[in-house]
């Protein structure tokens, strides 16, 4: 996505981050009596679309992304949940199925494809405040586990150097790779089994960083 490439990382200055010290990271481990997203789950904020250079390239749950179809990206939302979109500014709706990650810009909660776009007028303006509301959750849906993605890069040596003064900080920290053209490494901190933790870890980032950087509270997807 036109979005996903967010350097917000090269700003960040930790206090203690010269510590080199490497900690032990625990894998993941899925929580124990999971609850999924429940339909009539609501947000609001600013969405907005993307389509080239993205049409055809691997999305985040490993689909190909058809900008043609009714598809939309979102942080944290299972894959597969199926989202009302409702324009607060001309009423108009569509509905999308989140197959993607994203959009990583501050305010915005949904980047929709082109064809949900073209159904909200949202072409033109590119952006435009929006309830989104769950309709549809897929069956096996779970809270699954929380990160916070701090940075993404193209080159997988400046992603590395970062994951490693967030792992000596934080005490947990991985990369993940996008399969584009080329690859994007993303820097993701910390796995928690809550949103409401992962946004309190992307709280305690901000206020140890510097220029009080954005970090954006992801799902940890097994095929992301």
């Amino acid at each position: 996505m036109r979005t996903l490439i967010v350097l917000v990382a090269a700003t960040i200055a930790l206090a203690g981050c010269g510590h080199r010290k490497r900690a032990r990271v625990t894998p993941p481990r899925t929580p124990r009596n999971p609850v999924a997203v429940q339909p009539g789950h609501t947000e609001e904020g600013i969405a907005s679309w993307y389509g080239h250079p993205y049409h055809g390239r691997v999305a985040a749950n490993g689909e190909i992304y058809d900008m043609e179809k009714m598809t939309a990206a979102h942080r944290t939302l299972p894959f597969d949940t199926w989202v009302r979109v409702y324009d607060l500014d001309n009423s108009r709706t569509t509905e999308v199925r989140i197959t993607d990650r994203g959009p990583f810009v501050g305010g915005r909660i949904i980047d929709v494809s082109h064809a949900a776009a073209r159904e909200l007028e949202l072409i033109g303006p590119g952006v435009a405040r929006v309830r989104i509301e769950v309709i549809r959750s897929p069956a096996n849906a779970a809270q699954g586990l929380f990160a916070v993605q701090v940075g993404a890069f193209r080159d997988r040596a400046n992603a590395e150097r970062l994951r490693d003064r967030m792992e000596a900080r934080y005490g947990s920290a991985r990369l993940l790779e996008r399969a584009e053209n080329p690859s994007v490494w993303r820097v993701l901190v910390g796995a928690e089994t809550t949103e409401d933790g992962a946004n309190r870890l992307a709280e305690r980032i901000r206020q140890d960083s510097v220029e009080k950087t954005p970090a954006f509270v992801v799902r940890i997807d097994s095929v992301t």
